[in-house]
């Protein structure tokens, strides 16, 4: 079996594998990096998003031989001495995830928008993000979350757009 040798969030990695195995396979399998998702296997969600050299990438399309001599970040890799990065800062503050599953390739598709345009217009947001798709249409904090991280990355303080959450006992629990 041949081996291929990369970077995974900042550490090197050899993996040995079948040279068309998708990068998805390897990150969640052999690296056991459970953050990238698997969604529908033919590159129409992105939920298996990752950043290859910072540019977005679709691990379930991608074959595990095309990352060699690559840099890869995942979602694990954002955070840094436990602090979140902006993007999944704001992702939280705005409530911008209700299942969830969708987030980490939004979040990395962000953090590759962010750095190449650092004042998306809404459109322009909405352009970079239309091929992400979120099951639970939690499209608005999405957007929301992204403009928070585009400010805050400016180093201003934005104003929340997002709505407390509210949690209510169950019946007959007073």
């Amino acid at each position: 079996m041949p081996s291929f040798q990369f970077t995974v969030n900042g550490k090197p990695c050899t993996v040995e594998s079948h040279p068309e195995r998708p990068l998805l396979d390897v990150l969640r399998e052999d690296l056991r990096l459970t953050g990238t998702k698997f969604g529908c296997g033919e590159g129409q969600c992105r939920a298996c998003t990752v950043l290859m050299d910072g540019k977005p990438t679709l691990s379930c399309l991608t074959p595990v031989r095309r990352a060699v001599g690559k840099s890869l970040t995942t979602i694990e890799g954002l955070a840094a001495h436990g602090t979140l990065h902006p993007v999944q800062q704001a992702f939280l503050d705005e409530n911008a995830m209700q299942c969830g599953y969708c987030i980490p390739g939004m979040i990395l598709q962000t953090v590759a928008l962010l750095e190449t345009n650092p004042a998306p217009t809404r459109q322009q947001t909405v352009a970079a993000l239309d091929g992400n798709l979120c099951r639970c249409c939690g499209y608005e904090r999405i957007l929301s979350a992204v403009e928070r991280a585009a400010a805050l990355a400016k180093g201003q303080q934005p104003s929340s757009t997002a709505r407390p959450v509210v949690v209510e006992a169950p019946h007959g629990n007073q």
